[in-house]
């Protein structure tokens, strides 16, 4: 269940009023990747595209099948992250190379979904996941503009909908176990634990095979640093992750929005505005037909 208007509106007001006062982007304290951060190694060379971690996650999150890539609508094949899949496995080829890439929340060290996240319904908490409170989102998502990796993927279709993104199995974690799609991974193409570990692992694995391997890896400072880390016989971008720098995405709009908070009141205004109109038309939806609800599987 949402949180109240009342309460969602006091709390941003609270958090302009802080904003205002605030010291230059600068001087704030800004995430960072934790020392005991979980994380995932995928290496695009040891992958065969088999997509059975598409297939646990699915199973492990309790998520309808995406039939989007399915000709007769009845298979399981998603084609990009959505509101039915929290990772997907898809295929770069060209006329000389060929390389399967699995696409999940990067876990970004500073996530720019959290910078955008006006009340901290998405936040990095333990083992520093980017992990999502549905209790606190207003459905702005914002997150999904300021992501620089497309992850985050709004529910359109549910009744009260959510933000969907990989939270890296924190549950099965928090039990001793590991994530769905590192534990039935036949080829140990993408493995989990610390990143630390991991970029050992990594920068091993380069060094023992240096014409095997593009010499990098992703994730260790692109964006600022990521917990999914990636080393390729193919180079990133034409796998689909992009050239972002070392910089963390949002740190520029960081910096412009302590500067405007610190000398402006409006923004506070705007803010509470955007959620007061926020809730109203979300408790102002009209329940789907039954035929609607049968259709999309909303509850």
């Amino acid at each position: 269940m949402g949180i109240s208007r009342r309460a969602a509106l006091k709390g941003i007001v609270v958090a302009g009023g802080v904003a205002v006062g605030a010291a230059p982007a600068r001087a704030a304290v800004l995430p960072t990747i934790p020392s005991d951060a979980a994380g995932l190694l995928y290496d695009a060379t040891l992958c065969i595209g088999c997509k059975t971690c598409v297939v646990a996650c699915r199973d492990a999150r309790g998520l309808p099948a995406d039939t989007t890539g399915s000709p007769t609508g009845i298979y399981n094949a998603p084609v990009d992250l959505s509101a039915k899949a929290r990772t997907v496995i898809k295929l770069y080829r060209d006329e000389n190379e060929t390389s399967f890439v699995k696409a999940q929340c990067m876990h970004c060290g500073d996530p720019a979904c959290a910078s955008a996240c006006m009340l901290g319904a998405l936040k990095k908490r333990e083992f520093g996941i980017v992990s999502y409170d549905p209790s606190l989102c207003v459905g702005c998502r914002y997150c999904e503009i300021a992501c620089p990796f497309g992850v985050p993927k709004f529910q359109w279709s549910a009744r009260a909908p959510q933000i969907v993104k990989c939270e890296l199995c924190r549950e099965r974690l928090a039990a001793g176990r590991e994530p769905a799609c590192t534990e039935v991974c036949p080829r140990k193409a993408v493995i989990f634990g610390r990143r630390s570990d991991l970029l050992k692992e990594a920068h091993r694995r380069l060094a023992a095979s240096p014409d095997r391997y593009i010499q990098k890896v992703y994730g260790e400072t692109d964006a600022g640093g990521t917990q999914v880390l990636y080393i390729s016989h193919v180079a990133f971008e034409k796998l689909g992750l992009p050239v972002l720098g070392d910089t963390p995405a949002p740190d520029l709009a960081r910096s412009i929005q302590h500067g405007v908070y610190r000398d402006f009141i409006a923004p506070i205004s705007l803010f509470a505005a955007l959620g007061a109109v926020t809730f109203r038309n979300r408790k102002n939806i009209p329940p789907l037909p039954e035929t609607e609800r049968n259709r999309d599987g909303a509850r």
